[in-house]
């Protein structure tokens, strides 16, 4: 009895393994075919890629029209790749591989547009070229077809802002115009400015964005963003680096680099509470000048130093740990040759202020502008109690330093801006009767 059941299990188990066996293979086989069905789906795609979800007759003359290919890579992302969350830039592939080419919708020319723009603070220490994180002080922008040439300013160094075509903002618009292979309008330009001019807060760069994004708009012309940062390229050509023109853009803390093929950067978290106090000469501080003192070499020790800090920082940042801030700051590369030959009050301010409780303090882009941050900030910080928070005095200590060197300036205490350049208005709105963005733009 024994032997009879142990026989009729194992023709059961031989069988059930032949059925697996057979059904594995069927299943193999559809999946080939499904692969094979999305092969020929995908060259029927590529034969029509021209029309996309835009399809003309044969016997109709398509209309001309600015196309801007996004990506043109070897292995396309097809629907059978597996794409965990953090895969985001691989799930915008997959998004709009339907259209390789992407049209410029909005092609309609405007009259008008008008632009903001964050300063930004650079370097932040050791990321010399590398780092820098934008600043909640705003430019504001408008540029207008006229028939004729002017630029209009107020504010922070109006008197000192070129009034031709040297400005930053025509030759940002200028490259805007040229991407879209259009020709350059007559323009008038009106510069609202809250970014101290020439003072280590990006003003140079916060003019090329606004007159690349302003010279879009106005042109009509769109640019892919996703695989290839168009706007960040046509910026950080023009400025050289990407550290100032990243945070201009993207607004935050930006890494940027170029990887051998164009650049690229990426955003590192702000923590919480954090405000910005800064000392402002009512100087000048040219770039020129500031790398003039340095050197053309750098030994291993500097570079080693600096690697080490510039890492130290990120994590500091990434860890939300504040109190590492001070060493993450440090630097070699700069710091040291701007403080004794241009700014000799540097180091006894950025002293001062740590001694008052600032959590960190360093040279401001190519200075002359010193930046503390300091943390304890909650909500609106004219309704809480000075004790939480340190920023009157670091600003005591920074502006005491000041007087005993005898430097005249400002103090202004404000907060990194997560917010990047934006359009505020344009002539014709994008806003229709069906679809309102923020503000009516």
């Amino acid at each position: 009895m024994s032997s009879s059941n142990s026989a009729d299990k194992g023709l059961t188990i031989v069988a059930a393994a032949a059925g697996s066996a057979v059904l594995g293979a069927a299943f193999a086989v559809a999946v080939m075919k499904m692969m094979e069905l999305s092969t020929e789906k995908q060259k029927t795609r590529d034969k029509n890629v021209k029309s996309g979800p835009f399809s003309f007759p044969a016997t109709h003359e398509q209309p001309t029209r600015t196309t801007s290919f996004i990506f043109n890579e070897d292995r396309p992302v097809g629907r059978s790749t597996i794409l965990f969350p953090h895969n985001h830039e691989e799930k915008m592939k997959m998004r709009i591989s339907q259209r390789v080419a992407v049209e410029q919708e909005n092609s309609l020319p405007r009259r008008s547009v008008t632009v903001k723009v964050p300063a930004t603070t650079a370097n932040m220490g050791p990321g010399y070229d590398t780092l820098g994180m934008a600043v909640d002080l705003w430019n504001e922008i408008t540029v207008e077809r006229s028939d004729k040439f002017e630029i209009l300013t107020e504010g922070e160094g109006a008197e000192d802002m070129p009034l031709d075509d040297s400005n930053y903002l025509c030759v940002g618009v200028m490259a805007a115009f040229k991407v879209a292979n259009k020709p350059l309008p007559t323009l008038k330009y009106t510069v609202i400015s809250n970014i101290p001019y020439a003072r280590g807060l990006g003003s140079s760069s916060a003019a090329i964005v606004a007159g690349i994004i302003a010279g879009l708009v106005l042109a009509g012309h769109r640019l892919p963003c996703w695989g290839s940062e168009a706007l960040l390229q046509i910026a950080a050509d023009i400025e050289g680096h990407p550290d100032n023109v990243a945070p201009v853009i993207y607004g935050g803390i930006q890494l940027g680099i170029h990887n051998g093929t164009r650049w690229t950067t990426e955003r590192l978290p702000i923590p919480p509470g954090l405000q910005l106090v800064m000392f402002i000469p009512d100087f000048i501080g040219k770039t020129s000048a500031a790398r003039a003192v340095l050197g053309p070499t750098v030994t291993r020790e500097e570079a080693s130093f600096n690697i080490g800090r510039v890492a130290f920082l990120v994590n500091a940042l990434c860890q939300q740990n504040l109190d590492n801030l001070k060493f993450g700051v440090q630097d070699k590369l700069h710091q040291p040759q701007r403080g004794e030959k241009l700014y000799t009050y540097l180091f006894p301010m950025i002293e001062a202020a740590e001694n008052a409780g600032a959590c960190c303090a360093y040279l401001s882009g190519a200075g002359p502008t010193v930046m503390a941050i300091t943390s304890g900030a909650s909500g609106d910080i004219f309704t809480q109690r000075e004790k939480e928070r340190t920023d009157w005095a670091v600003a005591q200590a920074m502006l005491q330093v000041a007087d005993e060197f005898g430097i005249k300036g400002k103090l202004v205490v404000t907060q990194a801006s997560y917010e990047g350049a934006k359009v505020v208005k344009a002539d014709p709105p994008f806003s229709t009767g069906d679809i309102t963005f923020k503000d009516n733009i």
